[in-house]
């Protein structure tokens, strides 16, 4: 990290507003500012702020009981969100390990690879291999497969070496490659990674189906998954869909790669599946992957005392309830495209916006010194950053993030909505984002 923009970092820190309360998009600070919330948090409030539906099941669970642990007992909660999941991702992905996060939910899935390797007694399968321009969480093996260099800095030299190979994205295709053949190139460099390491030393293949916070919303082009999904099957090479931020709904579909027509073996959901009303995350798996682990361990190796935390799930049958009854995912699908050309009109005009992209209620902007050469603005100037500033001090939360280029340079936002955010609450989004990123720009000069 720069001085410049740790500094930058340091003083925004500082200068955070204290959150009050919280209802439906609005937040209010101490001070009585009100904020829209356009990006759901860090894409996590897919219903917004103070749903009373989802606090009395909460409470009325802590009267019962808050948590009854995992080895000595189950509960209607876990249960029925267990039934529910599975029906929703469909296919065999019916397993499950519930952790407080996505960080513990990747780390969960990478645990649950490693076993069923074992199980079948393939032992050497020890390796991963993910992406550059990736994120999968703060535990020290999902910062490991994270191509995130910022995140990344303090902890090299601890991190277990994971191959990372290009980013996916059509945007910026790999030097040489037409934006219409990233799909097949990028899934080629799988294959050849493969073969370099040796199949039978590889557990799996990690990767986002939409990145998030580490290249700006980036949907697989067309025809990847399944080419991933043809080549890992060839080589024995699970696959894991780390759908922490992108799933649960974000996407248009209750799994993101569902859009791809693909199953993973393992994927992982966090963000999206309490909606922030209490921290919750899952690792799943597959009959494939589940049926070696029973038979041989009797059940996964993996999870933490709050594994299964029975109010936690209790707020996720909440809000699973919530988005199923109202027919939220069809909404965020069908509102999609029309939010993402209601952010076009906002900011037409600005010769800095390079590009607009996501599925859903997903969607990122990336923002470009120059639009013909896709040229990014100088790290120093930490635009990112001014975007946040200059979003908050217009009543609006949205998710800047940079280095999106090459871990140093690029800067993008990334709006998220809660699913049940009104039209003209997504027309007003817009309209403060055009507003801050006007602003933010003239900040730096440009």
């Amino acid at each position: 990290m720069s001085e410049a923009v740790a500094e930058s970092t340091s003083v925004a820190a500082a200068r955070l507003p204290k959150i009050a309360w919280g209802k439906g998009l609005v937040i209010t600070d101490v001070d009585g500012n009100r904020y829209l919330d356009g990006s759901g948090g860090p894409a996590v409030y897919c219903l917004g702020h103070g749903n009373e539906e989802v606090n009395q099941a909460i409470k009325d669970q802590l009267d019962r009981i808050a948590h009854g642990y995992r080895y000595n007992f189950t509960s209607d909660p876990l249960e029925e969100l267990t039934e529910r999941i599975g029906r929703l991702c469909g296919g065999t992905l019916k397993q499950m390990v519930f952790v407080c996060g996505g960080s513990e939910a990747v780390e969960s899935a990478l645990k649950l690879a490693l076993q069923y390797h074992a199980c079948r007694g393939e032992m050497s399968r020890r390796r991963f291999i993910s992406r550059e321009r990736s994120w999968h969480g703060n535990t020290l093996g999902a910062l490991a497969l994270s191509g995130f260099r910022e995140r990344r800095l303090s902890f090299e030299g601890a991190l277990i070496e994971v191959p990372r190979l290009s980013p996916a994205n059509a945007y910026r295709p790999p030097a040489g490659v037409a934006p219409e053949d990233v799909g097949r190139h990028c899934a080629q460099e799988l294959e050849d990674k493969i073969l370099e390491m040796g199949p039978e030393t590889v557990a799996a293949y990690v990767f986002e189906p939409v990145v998030g916070a580490a290249g700006g919303v980036v949907p697989a082009p067309p025809g990847y998954a399944k080419r991933v999904r043809e080549i890992c099957d060839r080589h024995g090479v699970l696959v894991i869909a780390d759908e922490v931020m992108c799933g649960a709904g974000r996407c248009g579909t209750w799994r993101a790669l569902e859009h791809d027509g693909v199953f993973p073996d393992i994927m992982t959901v966090a963000k999206g599946l309490a909606g922030g009303y209490l921290p919750l995350g899952a690792a799943i798996y597959s009959d494939r992957v589940a049926g070696p682990i029973q038979a041989v361990d009797g059940g996964p190796q993996t999870g933490h005392t709050f594994t299964g935390h029975t109010a936690a799930c209790a707020a996720g049958v909440a809000v699973q309830r919530i988005v199923e009854r109202e027919g939220l995912v069809e909404r965020v699908r069908v509102k999609g495209e029309a939010f993402k050309q209601t952010l076009a009109d906002a900011l037409s005009g600005i010769p800095q916006i390079g590009d607009i992209r996501g599925r859903g209620f997903f969607t990122g902007i990336e923002i470009v010194q120059d639009r013909g050469s896709k040229e990014p603005f100088a790290a120093e100037k930490a635009l990112y950053l001014k975007i946040r500033s200059r979003a908050l001090a217009n009543g609006l939360i949205c998710y800047p993030s940079g280095g999106n280029v090459d871990g140093i340079r690029g800067d993008t936002i990334i709006m998220a909505p809660p699913y049940n955010a009104s039209d003209a609450e997504l027309t007003e989004i817009a309209t403060r984002l055009a507003k801050s990123l006007r602003r933010a720009l003239t900040d730096i000069g440009a």
